[in-house]
């Protein structure tokens, strides 16, 4: 879920933070790529007939052709992509996995009468929501990304935290994903709709995280705060606080325990037992790899690897895994060269250095000894 609401608080009360983009504009840039999002969107969106693409031993190969090929994409831009995979999940998320388990369940049942019925309509949409992120999946996916040369980690825990972490340390420079909470985890730049097909023409989302904070007045501290209030996957939030109420009392009170200490509880529900402190704790100092330990290393792909294991293995079609091979060894080769502007140190913050103010200054002077400066109409 990531956190409710957040992409909607932001463009109604921080619209700075976030730009509009094109793919291309991010060439040379690494980012971090959330692996299980791209993933579940590969088995919702790549499909035939409504079913997941299957081989001739019924296995589905839906994510291993949309990380293949959007992968491929974002190299032929000039994008370094770094997948982060899901490690274990937090103990505090138990409580949303169990609302998804239900959820699941509920989809299930509604899926069986869809079939009784014969209603095609249905039956596709609750098989969308039937769809899971497995650890199969996972694993197939980093024996594609091995053979492509591209790098990924295992996260220890939440993937989105240990984007947040690399960003942070200036290993990548963003994180690509579409859950809001790599916000709240802290990442400086956060680019939604990344992995998204062409064909959908969606712009990239480019959020700026130190832009949030100057757009809602709020500290990291307070913007966790608010963030847990919109609703989280950690812990519960306060019914009957919407988001323009959350807003307005993190800016009167600061904190979640003033919040608390002021609330009309006749008004407003807060949840029994509730871990918002736990879940401030999670977001501040999540369980990460440290990042400085990590090596990310990109490498030409293995052509006869890939084409051993998509083509022998997985099913696909042979010219077209060649094509996609030579159109990645094209775009590597031609993609060596970084931005213009990491060559480059800024050495002041200044506008002007002090050797070009005293070139302005003996400027002015000789300007001033000819005359002066007209002065306007």
């Amino acid at each position: 879920m990531g956190i409710k609401g957040l992409s909607q608080v932001l463009a109604d009360h921080a619209p700075g933070c976030m730009k509009e983009n094109e793919i291309k504009n991010y060439f040379g840039r690494k980012v971090a790529v959330d692996a299980s999002m791209c993933i579940y969107q590969f088995l919702i969106a790549v499909r035939q007939d409504g079913s997941q693409l299957t081989n001739d031993e019924g296995e589905t190969t839906s994510h291993l052709m949309g990380m293949f090929y959007r992968t491929i994409r974002m190299v032929e831009n000039g994008i370094k992509p770094v997948y982060v995979f899901d490690g274990k999940p937090p103990d505090m998320k138990s409580g949303e996995l169990e609302k998804r388990k239900e959820r699941r369940d509920e989809a299930q049942k509604a899926l069986e009468q869809a079939e009784e019925a014969g209603d095609a309509e249905n039956i596709e949409k609750f098989n969308r929501r039937l769809v899971k992120v497995t650890k199969q999946h996972n694993e197939e996916c980093k024996e594609l990304l091995k053979r492509m040369g591209i790098p990924y980690i295992d996260a220890p825990c939440e993937a989105e935290a240990q984007c947040a972490a690399l960003v942070k340390s200036g290993k990548v420079w963003a994180t690509g994903t579409e859950d809001m909470d790599s916000l709240t985890f802290g990442s400086s730049v956060v680019l939604r709709h990344l992995t998204f097909s062409e064909a959908r023409k969606m712009p990239i989302k480019e959020y700026h995280y130190s832009k949030i904070l100057e757009g809602l007045e709020l500290s990291q501290e307070e913007f966790i705060d608010l963030c847990i209030l919109l609703g989280c996957d950690y812990c519960e939030s306060i019914r009957g606080i919407g988001p323009k109420r959350a807003i307005d009392l993190i800016k009167q009170h600061k904190s979640i325990d003033e919040i608390v200490k002021h609330l009309d509880t006749k008004k407003y529900t807060v949840p029994e037992d509730w871990m918002y402190k736990e879940a401030r704790e999670l977001f501040k100092n999540p369980e990460v790899a440290d990042p400085d330990t990590l090596e990310l290393k990109w490498s030409e792909p293995n052509e006869e690897e890939l084409i051993e294991y998509m083509v022998s293995q997985k099913g696909f079609n042979e010219d077209r895994i060649r094509s996609g091979i030579k159109k990645l060894t094209k775009a590597r080769s031609g993609s060596t060269q970084g931005r213009l502007d990491g060559f480059f140190t800024v050495l002041s913050t200044s506008s002007t250095t002090p050797k070009r103010k005293a070139e302005d200054t003996k400027g002015s002077a000789k300007k001033k000894a000819k005359g002066g400066f007209k002065k306007p109409k």
